[in-house]
């Protein structure tokens, strides 16, 4: 079965939060995607890599957080795009209080995300009310939206507007018939509940319809989109409430004890129940690899390892368990599913995120799959402790100096051994960011990426795990997408980047 067959290229990893052009909201959007594909293709890169885009809770912040594995979050659309809303009319609805918030978001250096999703629900209230009251061929567009996508936007609508009436709480707040989505309370809530129903299904009707804009301007561009699918969703999820023989509420999961970690990690999510996802034939999973198909060119399958066993507690429990147990059901069960994936997905699209403890037996069942993984460069190393030569990475590999959930190599450099430091300036030819970027170029692996920050300079995490706090996920770019364009050294300093992916056969060497 073939899955990977994505060339030999180089792209870079950006979060949608982080974009930032002149006069947005505080937040990058959909709408700025494709400029910045535009300035990173200029100089040779063929891939955007983007973290996940759905929609969050309110309060929440990581991408990983999010209430639905298919609904795109409203807070990264660009509202002055919006077809139903004039200046004066997002000069009405935002009122004074709101345009001073707005001008302070502008301003500001760090994602704000509830001051700017409480900007954006006033103006795509009204654009809702003027979509609605006014007679639009856009309304035959919408309706064929929601026909195509009813799979998953009615229950998404269904929350949102349950969630509304329980002053925005996850389902397990709310009274007992809609939590359990007794039939004759869910009926009365979608007859009740008509106009939010409708308000949330035409937010995600204006997020498709740019993000099907932006899927076409980039492939003009010949860059490839990728995207990252969380390994699950969270217990206050959509697909967690409307599913719930599929995801076991009783059992909590989790990483088994490591050196770190003595009894192991709860991380407050459900588990998958193979059984009864196995009697709908894997539908949800497939759906949401379909779904992740229309999003993207390609995608990253976050912690891999979890999709062949899960590591969960039950109440009480001091001490959890994998579940298969057994190393040969837990094969056959991740073979199972991402045979599965691959399937829905077609070849090339499927990459495994196989960081951490992944045992030989699973990484044969990628190769065999043709799934590829990671190899993040300070990490290589062998049983000896000798750092691994990156010119022999297998071909079906993704290099990279670092993720998001480690510092960039911009400031991850500083903090290695002086020995490991000194091996790599050798390997490289000196310690400047130029050496160490065109060390990457030349791993054997097809695809290559790097962390936007790594390209200017910047030495600024997205996110440091077991932390909490305003400096996870609200990194910005420290310069416009317009600004780029004109800066000077970082022009110069892209000009020889490219000429290193030429060298390395990642760009070709016609502009």
């Amino acid at each position: 079965m073939a899955s990977f067959s994505l060339p030999r290229s180089a792209g870079v990893t950006v979060p949608l939060f982080s974009l930032r052009r002149r006069g947005d909201w505080g937040i990058g959007t959909v709408g700025a995607l494709a400029p910045f594909a535009s300035y990173v293709a200029k100089h040779g890169f063929r891939v955007v890599q983007i973290l996940p885009p759905h929609e969050l809770p309110p309060g929440e912040a990581s991408p990983y957080g999010a209430r639905t594995a298919f609904a795109l979050d409203p807070i990264y659309l660009d509202i002055e795009a919006v077809p139903e809303l004039s200046e004066a009319a997002i000069h009405e609805a935002l009122g004074a209080d709101g345009r001073d918030v707005l001008a302070f978001l502008k301003r500001s250096e760090r994602v704000n995300y509830t001051s700017v999703r409480a900007c954006k629900e006033r103006a795509l209230a009204a654009a809702f009310d003027a979509f609605d009251k006014a007679p639009s061929a856009r309304k035959e567009a919408f309706a064929r939206f929601r026909e195509a996508e009813s799979s998953w936007l009615d229950d998404h609508a269904l929350y949102v507007a349950s969630s509304a009436l329980h002053r925005n709480g996850d389902w397990r707040t709310w009274l007992g018939k809609l939590r359990d989505r007794e039939p004759e309370a869910m009926a009365k809530l979608g007859a009740e509940q008509k106009s939010v129903i409708a308000r949330a299904s035409y937010e995600q009707f204006l997020l498709f319809e740019a993000w099907d804009a932006m899927r076409v301007d980039l492939k003009n561009l010949d860059v490839a989109l990728m995207g990252d699918l969380p390994f699950i969703v969270g217990h206050a999820s959509v697909d967690a409430w409307a599913r719930p023989k599929e995801f076991n509420r009783d059992r909590s999961l989790g990483a088994p004890p490591d050196g770190f970690s003595p009894e192991g990690q709860d991380w407050g999510l459900p588990s998958f129940d193979w059984h009864a996802m196995d009697a709908t034939k894997l539908a949800w999973l497939r759906a949401r690899t379909r779904h992740a198909t229309r999003l993207y060119d390609c995608f990253r399958v976050d912690h891999v390892i979890g999709l062949f066993r899960q590591w969960t507690k039950g109440a009480g429990e001091t001490l959890g368990s994998f579940a298969p147990k057994t190393e040969k059901a837990q094969n056959s069960r991740g073979h199972k599913v991402l045979s599965a994936m691959v399937e829905e997905a077609g070849p090339g699209r499927v990459i495994a995120e196989d960081l951490g403890v992944i045992p030989d037996w699973a990484r044969h069942t990628l190769h065999d799959l043709r799934i590829p993984g990671y190899k993040v460069l300070p990490w290589e190393k062998d049983g000896r402790g000798f750092l691994r030569e990156p010119k022999a990475f297998a071909s079906m590999s993704v290099a990279t100096w670092s993720t998001h959930d480690t510092a960039p190599i911009t400031q991850w450099w500083d903090d290695f051994t002086p020995q490991d430091r000194a091996a790599w300036a050798e390997r490289a030819g000196g310690e400047n960011l130029e050496a160490r970027l065109r060390l990457l170029f030349e791993a054997g692996s097809n695809l290559a990426l790097v962390q936007v920050q790594e390209l200017l300079g910047d030495r600024t995490r997205t996110n440091e795990p077991g932390t909490v706090g305003g400096h996870n996920w609200t990194n910005r770019l420290p310069l416009p997408i317009e600004g780029l364009e004109t800066h000077e050294a970082l022009g110069g300093f892209m000009t020889r980047v490219r000429q290193h992916l030429v060298a390395t056969g990642r760009a070709a060497a016609s502009a």
